[in-house]
């Protein structure tokens, strides 16, 4: 078994998480100014991902450059990760590629810990990639406490590029945050991002 093959089902009784899916995980956080470049890049970029409607276009044209915009933006260093095989522990499914990671480190050549976010992206479903973003951050979780550096929380997200649904894990807690965030939101899904790597 790998990342890929969970649904939430079978994450929530693989892992025995409690999940609540009725807060509003980050109402508290304002939007910050959407980077100039950025703005211009997606308005370049976001029409033609969306009509080639490729989860690897979706991923290139839109996602990445949020990624890289919210590790320009941070006023501590970021480590950005695509498609980086994370294994952790075979015998509970916590292997395989996740589409990004982001770490508290500006290390070039693997991620190292902590790991902070996970994201999940997904070419148009947003709900059938929320099991396989838990057993990332599950992974995640992990990954921290052996390396000797365990968080609070771990944070996760899944997108379809013009959609973002934020995820927290706290031990065997999860939450699934009852606002999704669109493409409109950019200046929220900015600070979300930064918010979950402080």
């Amino acid at each position: 078994m790998a990342y890929s093959d969970f649904d939430l089902r079978e994450a929530r009784r693989a892992f025995q998480l409690e999940i609540e899916e009725r807060e509003n995980l980050f109402v508290a956080v304002p939007p910050i100014a959407v980077p100039p470049l950025l703005s211009d890049a997606l308005a370049k970029w976001v029409p033609v991902a969306l009509s080639t409607n490729t989860e690897k276009a979706r991923s290139e044209m839109i996602i990445a450059p949020i990624l890289m915009a919210a590790v320009e933006l941070s006023p501590t260093p970021l480590g950005l990760f695509s498609g980086v095989t994370l294994d952790v522990d075979g015998e509970r499914g916590l292997t395989g590629v996740c589409d990004y990671l982001l770490s508290c480190s500006d290390d070039l050549y693997f991620p190292s810990s902590p790991l902070v976010t996970v994201v999940e992206a997904k070419k148009e479903n947003i709900p059938s990639g929320l099991g396989q973003c838990l057993a990332e951050m599950v992974a995640s979780q992990e990954f921290n406490r052996r390396e000797g550096q365990p968080l609070p929380a771990i944070y996760g997200t899944v997108t379809t590029g013009n959609n973002w649904r934020f995820l927290k894990l706290s031990g065997q807690n999860a939450w699934i945050d009852f606002a999704e965030y669109s493409l409109s939101d950019l200046g929220k899904i900015l600070a979300i991002l930064l918010s979950t790597t402080k």
